[in-house]
């Protein structure tokens, strides 16, 4: 599906909340996860294990029991972004580039390389800084079906995907999108990390809480019309004839309240009546209007709202010569936020959550603590 986005979309820029972790601070955070290396990894056969996905039992024991000795100011920087923007850049993470190796050519190669301290001594550490901080916002999860299930993603070009509406392209603008729209357990907050990113290639901005629509467009946008599939990231061949209609917007009458759930790459506009159309394109337009640009250093972190923007990537041009943008991405859940009880009847395609970090299983969907199997010919997702 194509994006309802205009390729020349024009990205203003402007001050988004910023935030800075102090030098000391910062620091502990490097040193913690440096030895919590040492103490998880005493052969690189542990190493290659615990890198594997990030949700090896002692790894994540050692970063909850340890988490206390960050200094407070680390949880403090790390809260939910507090303006109508919806998202914050934090800096700074002290990094040395040369202690990374090259850009990786895949998020495959990236994830090996992570447990090969030859390839890249730092990025395991890094990998590490990323769940820390992750943990002070929340409860980090990753997702079975993307990424091998490894709790923090590498977001790098790939040779053969410029094209995509994934985080793999580049020639090609990703339109602005909630992450993992489609599912009812996709994440509070998105945290973004900065490794490299020499042509200050930007990352957008949009929030729901700064468009203007009519009250008219604000009612079609919150009624469930149509269904948002999984992102190619996920695989292809989700049948829509099983996909349930999700509504767009939340509290469409407080503006101030405002959240959304939004893809449009992945949501089968051509099935809508031309009123909902009509009410999707002034929101895109909207989205396009009120756009902010990240251009992350390395070692800044863009912290996101995911329930209050949506976020996309400026197009660009991939060298595939081991100097190329290079981020990390971590999804954080909010305990405390629930979702609305009507996303509890979704199956999220069969996408189940990896959520080692989950000490309690508390009730995402606002529901009872019973257990739901919804299955589907994907599988099943669980719902607590």
């Amino acid at each position: 599906m194509k994006s309802v986005l205009s390729q020349r979309m024009s990205i203003r820029t402007a001050d988004l909340e910023r935030r800075e972790l102090p030098e000391d601070a910062a620091r502990a955070v490097c040193e913690l996860a440096r030895e919590i290396v040492t103490a998880v990894c005493t052969t690189r056969a542990d190493r290659t294990e615990a890198a594997r996905t990030l949700a090896d039992p002692t790894l994540v024991a050692h970063i909850d029991a340890r988490l206390t000795e960050l200094p407070a100011e680390v949880s403090h920087v790390l809260r939910p972004p507090a303006t109508a923007a919806g998202a914050a850049i934090i800096g700074r993470i002290p990094l040395v580039d040369s202690e990374f190796g090259t850009t990786p050519p895949t998020w495959q190669a990236a994830a090996r390389w992570c447990g090969d301290p030859d390839a890249s001594p730092c990025s395991f550490e890094f990998d590490l800084v990323m769940l820390l901080l992750a943990r002070c916002a929340g409860e980090p999860f990753g997702w079975q079906g993307q990424q091998d299930g490894r709790l923090v993603n590498n977001i790098v070009p790939t040779c053969g995907h410029e094209h995509e509406q994934s985080g793999a392209s580049s020639t090609t603008l990703l339109s602005p999108h909630t992450e993992d729209a489609f599912h009812p357990r996709r994440a509070n907050l998105l945290m973004l990390g900065c490794l490299r990113n020499p042509d200050a290639v930007g990352t957008t901005v949009s929030s729901v809480r700064r468009v203007q629509l009519s009250a008219e467009h604000r009612e079609i946008l919150s009624t469930p019309t149509l269904p948002i599939l999984p992102d190619v990231s996920y695989g292809t061949g989700y049948e829509r004839g099983s996909a349930i209609p999700v509504p767009i917007l939340w509290s469409a009458s407080d503006p101030d309240q405002q959240t959304i759930r939004y893809d449009p790459a992945y949501t089968p506009l051509e099935d809508a009546d031309p009123a909902f159309r009509s009410a999707y394109g002034r929101l895109a337009a909207e989205l396009e209007r009120v756009c902010t640009t990240a251009a992350l250093a390395p070692g800044e972190l863009l912290l996101m709202d995911n329930d209050v923007a949506v976020h996309g990537r400026a197009a660009f041009t991939a060298r595939y010569d081991g100097t190329d943008r290079w981020l990390k991405r971590v999804n954080i859940r909010r305990p405390e936020r629930r979702r609305r009880a009507g996303e509890a009847a979704e199956n999220g395609y069969g996408q189940r959550v990896v959520a080692p970090f989950r000490a309690v299983d508390a009730p995402p969907l606002g529901r009872s603590r019973t257990r739901d199997v919804v299955p589907n010919d994907r599988g099943s997702v669980e719902h607590s």
